[in-house]
């Protein structure tokens, strides 16, 4: 196998005759034997696609929007939302209002007052999953917590011995160690300057409470089916054992996220996929989204209502989120995969 190191004119299709200079790592195995031999001799005709887009003020963003067929009752209005709301964060909830997404020419009658109400309901939404989302986290932590470090100690989570991917479990507690050096929480830098002879981390009880979400469903995920505290911990969420909650985490970790970095839920192909249970213990659906539809935020959403009535009985989750809808009620819910049943359903009743 030939490696070849050199620096070529690469004349590109894109800029008819102009040159530049590019540096190659030539291998035998990557490049066809002609552009090698083109590359020894020292030329290569390179075609690429170069994104030449230029800054644009916002009158000529809101002029574009209108050339394109955005319907723009009030300039000001809209001049203040592009001032505050960057023009490709709103970008995500007019995409599906364009009939023609090469030229991003919208489709008659869509309007920016309509955009934004999209942009205010999913900045609500997150709002409400944020809430229903650390009431889960909170719960998962004390369980873990309790279970975990009476089985095996306040130091558990530092015995790598429980969990199953070693290589994970480094990562996870490398993340965890960066949140502790982090950390400005007062019993974390108490127990750090008190006992500095200590090389160990603080004990579970102090550790998990600044540990993510992430790292929690991680700690969770990948501790072996032998330590009995893992079909504890699902029993106890209702979830049977260990084989299903993982993903559930999982995927809500993934969803809160989202939710802190003020990302977008609504028509999100979202990364998670729960693995459902067969026969669930408590109320479920009864009609069970097809897994094409997974990536959609009703089968997620249904997750927590259902891990919630067991942390937090009593919420109103169902409630705000119906409220939600009904407040903004030009919102499609089929990008979300709510049915247009979904309050009926055993789960939301």
């Amino acid at each position: 196998m030939l490696t070849v190191l050199t620096t070529l004119p690469i004349r590109t299709a894109s800029q008819g005759e102009s040159f530049a200079f590019i540096t190659f790592h030539i291998q035998d195995s990557v490049l066809p034997r002609e552009q090698v031999k083109a590359c020894r001799e020292g030329f290569f005709i390179y075609t690429a696609m170069i994104y030449n887009k230029q800054e644009t003020s916002i009158e000529d963003q809101i002029a574009q929007l209108k050339n394109r067929g955005l319907q723009i009752s009030d300039d000001s209005m809209a001049r203040h939302y592009l001032s505050n709301i960057s023009y490709y964060r709103l970008a995500g909830y007019w995409w599906p209002m364009q009939a023609d997404k090469i030229n991003h020419i919208f489709k008659p009658n869509s309007r920016f007052e309509d955009v934004i109400a999209l942009y205010n309901f999913d900045r609500e939404l997150r709002l409400l999953f944020f809430d229903i989302i650390e009431r889960i986290e909170i719960g998962l932590r004390t369980k873990m917590i309790y279970h975990l470090s009476h089985e095996h100690g306040p130091w558990w989570f530092q015995k790598s011995e429980l969990f199953i991917n070693t290589r994970e479990y480094i990562k996870t507690i490398a993340a965890i160690e960066e949140e502790l050096d982090r950390s400005k929480d007062i019993f974390i830098k108490d127990h750090i300057k008190r006992y500095k002879s200590d090389l160990r981390f603080p004990p579970a009880w102090k550790t998990l409470e600044i540990t993510t979400f992430g790292s929690l469903s991680k700690l969770y995920g990948n501790l072996k089916p032998s330590v009995k505290s893992k079909d504890i911990i699902a029993a106890e969420l209702n979830t049977v054992n260990h084989t299903f909650l993982p993903s559930w985490l999982l995927s809500i970790a993934q969803i809160r996220n989202i939710c802190a970095h003020h990302g977008r839920l609504w028509n999100k192909n979202l990364p998670g996929r729960p693995n459902l249970l067969p026969r669930p213990p408590a109320p479920w659906l009864k009609n069970v989204p097809p897994v094409n539809e997974h990536h959609m935020l009703y089968i997620h959403a249904s997750c927590m209502k259902y891990l919630i009535d067991v942390v937090s009985p009593g919420h109103s989750y169902k409630m705000k989120l119906a409220l939600l809808f009904q407040k903004y009620q030009n919102v499609d819910l089929n990008a979300l995969g709510f049915p247009g049943d979904w309050e009926n359903e055993p789960l939301w009743h």
